[in-house]
């Protein structure tokens, strides 16, 4: 039998993100923000990653660095979050992308999420945060040809595009297993996530795919937040740690990672979020996880 929720204490809540969003969707957007429709879309069909078996022989990959940042795509007029909400960019930055879909990470740069994920939650089209944002292209959805082809292509547009703030992720090829080693110590030590590798000949398609994979040093899982439990001592009157839940109902707690402006206002009930771990207990929960970030905004 679960055990209860804990509801957190009227200081610890805060206003439903999804009710504030429809109310700003059905507001008057700020100058140079461009019109949105208030109905979300269905989330963008997208090529998702499986992790990374050793087993693969990585010569016949691109590798690129997992970036830290929000998954966009453009569907060649409206840039929309992973959810399928449209996302309220500046019409400037909207302006210098393609006719054409495409699938890429609002990025600002290494160790920078929190930053983007303030600016994305604000709303504002003028915050000048916005000059600092990268669009960074990983992929075509639904373009035909191999990876290979893709690439070529989407080197092109990012190219024609003209704007600093619109590029291909670099992606390089490495000739064995003992070069994609060095190359993730080099991303690890510089700040980066971990290493993302696309298999050149594959074709894409949409949902989880074994042409694509991601390498990091920890394993990483998605929950619910299901409860805030109480903290003590130096953490009075703040969460002590996030009760979750996974997507077959296993509960647990998740309190290291989070800042002290997190357990001030920690992610609202029913966000989901990212958590790393390194392996999963006996019992088949993660073992010391630890917050990372919420996944997507609403």
């Amino acid at each position: 039998m679960r055990p209860p929720t804990r509801i957190p204490a009227p200081a610890l809540r805060r206003p439903g993100r999804c009710i504030r969003s429809l109310i700003l969707a059905l507001a008057l957007l700020p100058a140079g923000a461009v019109a949105q429709t208030a109905e979300p879309a269905d989330a963008p069909a997208a090529m998702l990653a499986l992790r990374y078996d050793p087993a693969i022989d990585p010569a016949g990959w691109w590798v690129s660095e997992k970036l830290d940042g929000v998954r966009a795509s453009w569907d060649g007029s409206v840039l929309r979050f992973r959810s399928g909400r449209a996302l309220p960019a500046p019409a400037w930055f909207l302006a210098a992308l393609p006719p054409v879909a495409l699938d890429g990470e609002l990025w600002l740069g290494r160790r920078r999420f929190d930053e983007l994920s303030g600016l994305l939650r604000r709303e504002d089209p003028a915050d000048p945060l916005w000059r600092e944002v990268r669009y960074m292209l990983f992929e075509l959805p639904g373009a035909a040809g191999d990876f290979d082809t893709r690439l070529a292509r989407l080197r092109s547009l990012a190219e024609a595009a003209d704007a600093p703030w619109v590029q291909a992720i670099p992606q390089q090829r490495v000739p064995d297993r003992a070069a994609l080693q060095r190359l993730l110590g080099e991303v690890l030590a510089s700040g980066g996530e971990g290493l993302m590798l696309h298999r050149a000949d594959a074709l894409w398609q949409p949902g989880r795919s074994e042409a694509l994979r991601k390498l990091t040093p920890w394993l990483d899982a998605e929950a619910r937040v299901v409860g805030y439990l109480p903290g003590k001592g130096r953490l009075q009157g703040r969460v002590g740690a996030l009760q979750v839940e996974r997507a077959d109902g296993r509960r647990f707690r998740i309190g290291s990672g989070l800042s002290d402006a997190l357990r001030a206002n920690p992610p609202a009930l029913g966000a989901l979020v990212t958590y790393r771990y390194r392996e999963l207990t006996p019992a088949g929960l993660p073992r010391f996880p630890r917050y990372l970030r919420e996944r997507t905004l609403p």
